[in-house]
């Protein structure tokens, strides 16, 4: 993938991800970053399990993507109430 693609896919997972989980999205980089890490989150996971991408081409890259932003985005929020329960 050239980093067009990338920066389309974190983009679009990113801000599903954030939209899902209750917010309104970081802003235009935060929400590619959290798409960015969550395809590399949501590619081990589906490694792991040993799960194939039921979509071909660019939307199983991006429900790859979007399902590792929302793993992401929950470890986010666990880690940051936690922190304000002290």
């Amino acid at each position: 993938m050239d980093l067009v693609t990338w920066i389309v896919v974190g983009l679009v997972a990113g801000l599903l991800a954030s939209l899902v989980m209750g917010g309104t999205g970081f802003g235009l980089l935060g929400d590619i970053i959290i798409g960015i890490v969550g395809a590399f989150i949501g590619g081990w996971v589906f490694r792991q399990l040993g799960v194939s991408v039921p979509l071909g081409g660019i939307a199983g890259t991006i429900f790859v993507a979007f399902i590792g932003a929302v793993i992401l985005l929950f470890i986010l929020r666990l880690i940051r109430s936690r922190g304000r329960r002290v």
